[in-house]
């Protein structure tokens, strides 16, 4: 018996639809691990050199749009060109074997077609020519990408509708923060990223659609599964069948929805291997001659559909330009992180998968809002009010976690400009101001130096001024006094309030030498630490100053790491704050135009 239930195992699992099923489970496994360890550590669950990026680079449309955009081809991203060489021998495979999205959604579309009736699965699965959409999306994509100019849109649809980009960010910036946020295994603290809820809802939105049609977004809007249709026109292995008994059984469960009991359209099918499996009289196969019952191999788009969508390519960068987003009104809160290519350049190779947000250890680096434009939603920028510092000048991850080198790998050498980059100079992500209606020093006439000391770089590039200002109260009448202790005429104080070591008292009309520090005081007293050679008389004024070391910032040495903006104990909106002007990335973008 033990024999028998061994050999109807190997009987299951020699059938193709569970090899798919194995390949599914293991790519979507390898894809959950690499998008956990991209943390910035020493654990051995955390990044330590794991190829983070492996299925980024083998989406074939990340490597054309990169080519496309910059005429060069990011060594890395051969790995899209061999899988599209691998889909012109065996078929649209990475599809339906390896993607992780095409995964998820293959098996909410199960879920979504149990408990239907036969006749209904039939129905819900038939082909529908709004399945073109996606080839409209590819066109607008590959015409926008091929006219130098207008390169802009790469960046833009890669990192919106690409599929392994949106579900890498949404895994990195909602559903595994979300999950952690209680454990805390993969991280020590809370992550938090800006605009998180509108990404989870984007993967939501997309996930939900399959109880609605299996693989909604791989049939109507997926992009790279357009590619990979036109591409799997040419295929030297294929579905086909020779004989049809119409039963449409084979129908049931089609991934794809391209009719495999009828005129099989190619460019459709994901190589589920449903129909095979299904399939009663074994009439399907997987071949590499010609369906017998004849096969659909081009999608259904006419010249007209073609045409449009190449204008509609042509015009779609320069429209999105129009509001200047990327020349002269660029927003000043945009600050990227260092090793950003100059704008132009850096939105044309991000697809906006998140790698850089997640790896980044203070959690700082940000999914930019549409303040930049929309094709800078979702691409990365700092927030130094989030997480637990600014940019630390000592750390270089985001660059090596770039799939598309939109952030390049830079040695701690070159970004605090030192040895061979000493004359260059350190990278300046941007330029710190002081908002001196918000500034504790300079508008309340309270003591902080929590700017200037936190300044990592040196010398600092932060400094102070000594200022000595009249508090309020601050002219009292003195009603008794001895050499140190004075007494005045009336209260105003609370005991301990002035006796920080920031506040001095002099007598009325003498000059600043005779300033003596308070100590201590009590509602209507002050102690001095030193008292006066000449005893000050019953009816003289008092005067109580605080000495404030107000901050200014020398933009030559600030590198607008942020630390000052993350420290600032203004709650809300810093009282200074870190700004692009003055980035080293773009002369465009110098502090004085």
């Amino acid at each position: 018996m033990i024999i028998l239930a061994v050999d109807g195992l190997v009987k299951v699992f020699m059938k193709i639809v569970w090899s798919r099923r194995v390949s599914q489970a293991a790519f979507f496994g390898l894809f959950l691990w690499f998008a956990a360890v991209t943390s910035f550590g020493t654990k051995w669950f955390e990044i330590r050199g794991w190829p983070v990026n492996w299925f980024l680079q083998m989406d074939p449309l990340v490597a054309l749009g990169t080519a496309a955009g910059t005429w060069k081809l990011y060594w890395p991203l051969m790995w899209g060109v061999g899988v599209l060489v691998l889909t012109i021998f065996i078929g649209r495979f990475f599809c339906g074997w390896i993607c992780p999205f095409g995964t998820i959604h293959h098996f909410f579309g199960w879920l979504g077609l149990r408990g239907r009736g036969a006749a209904k699965q039939i129905d819900i699965n038939k082909y529908r020519p709004a399945a073109v959409i996606k080839y409209v999306i590819l066109i607008i994509f590959l015409v926008g990408a091929a006219v130098p100019v207008l390169a802009g849109s790469v960046g833009l649809l890669s990192g919106l509708l690409d599929p392994i980009p949106l579900v890498t960010r949404s895994f990195h910036l909602a559903l595994l923060p979300l999950a952690d946020s209680h454990g805390r295994v993969l991280s020590s603290a809370q992550r938090y990223y800006e605009g998180a809820w509108l990404v989870g809802l984007v993967f939501a939105a997309a996930v939900g659609l399959n109880f609605v049609m299996p693989r909604f977004f791989c049939r109507f809007i997926c992009p790279t599964g357009a590619l990979f249709g036109l591409v799997n026109r040419w295929s030297i292995w294929r579905i086909g069948k020779n004989e049809c008994t119409s039963c449409r059984v084979c129908e049931r469960q089609c991934q794809g929805g391209c009719e495999p009991a009828g005129k099989i359209k190619i460019a459709e099918c994901v190589m589920c291997f449903n129909c095979m499996d299904d399939c009663m009289h074994s009439k399907i196969s997987y071949q590499t001659k010609p369906s017998a019952m004849d096969e659909e191999v081009n999608p259904n788009l006419s010249r007209r559909g073609v045409m449009l969508a190449g204008i509609g390519g042509l015009l779609a960068v320069p429209l999105l330009r129009l509001g200047g987003k990327v020349g002269q009104n660029w927003w000043p809160g945009q600050v990227r992180p260092p090793g950003s290519l100059k704008e132009s350049e850096f939105l044309t190779r991000c697809v906006k998968c998140g790698q850089c947000m997640k790896v980044c250890p203070t959690n700082v680096i940000q999914p930019a809002g549409i303040e930049g434009g929309i094709e800078s939603l979702w691409t990365p920028v700092l927030n130094n009010r989030i997480g637990s510092s600014g940019c630390q000048i000592d750390c270089v991850a985001c660059g090596f976690v770039c799939p598309t080198a939109a952030i390049r790998p830079i040695t701690l050498g070159e970004k605090l400009g030192k040895g061979e980059f000493a004359k260059a100079g350190p990278i300046k992500l941007g330029t710190a101001f002081v908002d001196h209606g918000r500034c504790l020093p300079w508008s309340m006439d309270k003591p902080c130096l929590v700017c200037q000391e936190n300044c990592p770089v040196s010398p600092k590039a932060i400094y102070t001024r000594e200022f000595y200002s009249v508090i309020r109260w601050g002219r009292q009448k003195i009603k008794s006094a001895n050499s140190s202790v004075i007494v005045f005429e009336e209260k105003f104080f609370k005991a301990g309030d002035i006796a920080g070591g920031d506040h001095y008292l002099r007598i009325d009309g003498q000059d600043e030498k005779s300033r003596r520090k308070i100590v201590f005081n009590g509602e209507d007293s002050v102690t001095l630490e030193k008292g006066f050679e000449m005893q000050p008389k019953g009816g003289q004024d008092a005067i109580i100053e605080v000495m404030l070391q107000r901050p200014y910032v020398d933009v030559d040495q600030c590198i607008g790491c942020g630390i000052c903006e993350h420290e600032c104990p203004v709650s809300g909106l810093r009282a200074i704050r870190v700004t692009g002007e003055g980035e080293s990335r773009s002369k465009e973008r110098r502090l004085l135009a």
